[in-house]
């Protein structure tokens, strides 16, 4: 067992720095409460001898010292000295009472935003094309992100976010930001103090996201400072393929289970995760700095955080797609006309001079040469009363940018065959837009099969595997053998990994769906499996941060 560092009890934190870096700062995080507590109720500080003896008591209050400086001061703890001998958290659990006080200290602070997952129902190429419309439902899987201020001791000042995805293994990432000139926005750069700080582990659509934010927030209120904050984010399970029996926390309406991987590894089953994380670490960003400035539930509020979403998640990826993800998780269930590129391509690099008056321009919409010409009909589309709208996990990818490609290509060769059925596909859509809104589910079968066909002539002129022949097998057979099966698609891009149905919203046609899904997949020697998520309305919204009281124990 390493011998402890011997540091005076009252040391400065520079001195500090002598410790080594602690693998699970958010493990630590949870304890600062107790620790303090612990600390406080002692009659006087523990002597030398008692500092060094290794019981969990005397190395919890050495240990609070520590625990004074909250998760930010830890980034330079990593040379010089041998490692301090800390308790694990075992050692140091907090009795209940403590527990309970603790859960109410974090979220009377907490700012939680979700946004919703999406399903692409119809409309798949087609969005890419302003001349075209697509039919996109939310979902009841989001992706949730808390955030929280972090206190720093007296005469400490940091700028520093450390963003934690707990499901995961090594998902800890530490920022920090500073306010470039020329208008150039902030800076936002990840830190090497933490373990999962390494090339392959760097999360683009995080870190894109809050430079986007915290460039805008900077610009609304100058003259205010960006405080440090600690950001928890959580996906409810269906986002992922396997999920393990473990959960981290859960309550009455919500499971986050621990994935058991590493971020990178994890399969992910469609739903939208990269544009609801963005969306959810976006509006919390805001709702948390800007505070009495901003909200989720207004028109404004939607299309400021629509337009600043859309901007990040298109820098992060590289390119500037058709949006239609990020609408979804804003605003829910829609028709979706997709908006101009050129109004994101006109922004710029982050820290180009600037930058940040760009994309406050754009986030309010004021700039009458860049005006946004989206599209997004919220009323022109719903779930037929007593049906639901469900999706089936596949479990086995398809690589959508190369399918993407492919036929895009193909219209650049024969645009007139290509615009002739885009034409037709797009008339079926708007005829099963028409009969969901109507309630007319006995109508919808027929819909959906036009539908099909029509995709599967795309997919055979193409040379894509839009609707594949494994996945016409499994559509006509649950639609053919499960009563209460109205139709499906394959969703979005099409390929292999998904299919999504309308069915009867009742406990016997899901239990018939995954009994004829057990079935299939022994006889195809397959693994369909019947996800837990449905079609919902709602997009982005504020969330009780009392829900995730338990995070903090």
């Amino acid at each position: 067992m390493a011998a402890p560092v011997n540091l005076p009890w009252e040391a400065p934190w520079k001195q500090l720095e002598m410790l080594k870096n602690p693998k699970e700062l958010h493990r630590a995080r949870r304890m600062w409460v107790f620790l303090h507590d612990l600390q406080k109720n002692l009659s006087s500080p523990p002597t030398h001898s008692q500092k060094n003896q290794a019981n969990p008591v005397t190395r919890g209050v050495l240990y609070s010292t520590v625990a004074k400086l909250k998760i930010g001061d830890f980034k330079n703890l990593r040379q010089n000295g041998p490692p301090y001998l800390r308790p694990s958290p075992a050692e140091l659990t907090p009795p209940p009472h403590v527990r309970r006080e603790s859960s109410k200290r974090a979220s009377a602070m907490t700012t939680a935003v979700s946004a919703p997952g999406k399903v692409f129902l119809a409309g798949g190429y087609l969005v890419l094309d302003r001349a075209y419309t697509a039919l996109v439902f939310g979902l009841s899987a989001r992706i949730h992100v808390l955030v929280q201020d972090i206190d720093t001791s007296s005469g400490v000042e940091l700028s520093e976010i450390t963003v934690t995805s707990p499901q995961f293994r090594d998902a800890t990432w530490n920022y920090g930001y500073h306010l470039t000139g020329h208008e150039g926005g902030i800076e936002v750069t990840q830190l090497q103090g933490s373990p999962s700080a390494t090339v392959t582990s760097r999360n683009p659509f995080v870190e894109t996201a809050l430079q986007y934010a915290l460039t805008y927030i900077s610009c609304v209120q100058p003259a205010k400072g960006i405080k440090p904050t600690s950001v928890t984010i959580l996906a409810d399970n269906d986002y992922y393929s396997h999920p393990s029996s473990k959960a981290i926390a859960a309550d009455s309406k919500h499971q986050f289970m621990d994935f058991g991987v590493r971020l990178q590894d994890a399969h992910k089953t469609g739903l939208g995760s990269s544009a609801a994380l963005v969306t959810a670490f976006t509006g919390a960003i805001l709702s948390h700095y800007l505070a009495g400035q901003f909200t989720l539930s207004t028109d404004e509020g939607r299309s400021k955080l629509h337009n600043l979403a859309q901007a990040a998640h298109c820098a992060a990826q590289g390119k500037v797609g058709s949006g239609f993800d990020i609408a979804t998780a804003v605003y829910g269930t829609c028709l979706y006309r997709r908006f101009s590129p050129s109004i994101l391509s006109s922004i710029g690099e982050p820290g180009s001079p600037g930058f940040a008056t760009r994309v406050k321009s754009s986030v309010e919409n004021t700039d009458e040469s860049q005006k946004w010409d989206v599209e997004i009909s919220k009323g022109k589309v719903t779930i037929p009363n007593g049906m639901a709208l469900v999706m089936c996990d596949v479990d086995c990818g398809s690589q959508t940018v190369g399918m993407v490609k492919k036929v895009l290509e193909w219209r650049k060769q024969d645009p007139a065959d290509s615009k002739a059925l885009f034409d037709e596909l797009q008339s079926r859509n708007e005829k099963l837009a028409e009969i969901l809104s109507a309630g007319d589910a006995e109508a919808a079968g027929p819909a959906f099969s036009a539908i099909r066909e029509k995709i599967r002539e795309m997919g055979e002129k193409s040379g894509v595997p839009i609707e594949p022949t494994e996945q016409t097998a499994l559509l006509d057979a649950v639609t053919k053998n499960v009563d209460g099966v109205v139709g499906g698609v394959v969703p979005g891009a099409g390929g292999y990994d998904a299919i999504v149905l309308l069915v009867k919203d009742d406990k016997k046609t899901m239990d018939d769906i995954k009994e004829f899904l057990v079935k299939w997949s022994t006889e195809q020697k397959s693994n369909v499996k019947l996800l837990g998520v449905k079609g919902e309305m709602d997009g982005a919204r504020k969330e009780d941060g009392e829900l995730y009281g338990s995070l903090f124990n």
